[in-house]
């Protein structure tokens, strides 16, 4: 048996925004684990509309209240689609080289203190969309600039050494996706969605190494 507490840093996808079981993918994937066997603590730290900035000033903090030195302990981040988003009447939230270099500072940092996982951001309606969480505040989002964020991220695992796994790609690629964005709201897609995600992190070999007893304790 592994025991392990994860730290699931991200945004509102990570948070599982839409899905109607509120377990959005990190949830699905503890329970995968802990149906097989394995003791995981799994903190959502998912915050809706956060950027890789928003994510470098609260990730360390959050991260050390959960995750104290005697237990073992890992971190999962996901987040850069609301990097790429337009924001109505101010411009892209975050410019691409920000961005890449914001989130290469964010995993290094996290590498040299505990296991990490990179997950890339997810694809939304090749037609893009445009949401407005609030009265004056309107986000759009579109592939091409969520692909380059994607392409950034990619790179810069690669640099540091962090397992990186491409979503866009895959997710791009499969009509169970696209499905489960047009029964969401475009940009948070509904529960198939996310149980896609946790298979698909849940397949990963690099995911799937924690629980061999390489970045945790073994009962």
């Amino acid at each position: 048996m592994t025991v392990l507490r994860i730290c699931f840093v991200g945004d509102s996808i990570t948070a599982g925004t839409g899905d109607d079981a509120y377990l959005g993918w990190p949830g699905r994937l503890a329970a995968r684990e802990r149906a097989a066997g394995h003791d995981v603590t799994a903190y959502n730290l998912g915050v809706r509309a956060d950027t890789s900035e928003l994510v470098a000033a609260r990730w360390r903090a959050e991260c050390r209240a959960r995750l104290p030195d005697h237990v073992a302990g890992a971190i999962v981040f996901a987040f850069g689609v609301n990097d790429a988003a337009v924001e109505a009447g101010k411009g892209l939230r975050v410019p691409l080289e920000r961005s890449a270099a914001t989130a290469r500072a964010i995993l290094a940092a996290a590498k040299a203190w505990k296991p990490v996982l990179w997950i890339g951001p997810a694809p939304v309606p090749e037609d893009g969309v445009e949401l407005s969480p609030a009265p004056g505040v309107a986000y759009g989002f579109a592939n091409a600039r969520i692909a380059a964020v994607n392409d950034a991220y990619r790179a810069a695992a690669g640099g540091i050494g962090v397992p990186y796994l491409d979503l866009f790609a895959a997710l791009a690629a499969t009509p169970t996706w696209a499905a489960a964005l047009a029964r969401g709201d475009g940009v948070h897609p509904a529960a198939e969605g996310y149980a896609l995600v946790a298979g698909m992190v849940g397949a990963w070999g690099a995911w799937r190494a924690w629980f061999d007893g390489s970045a945790a304790t073994s009962a």
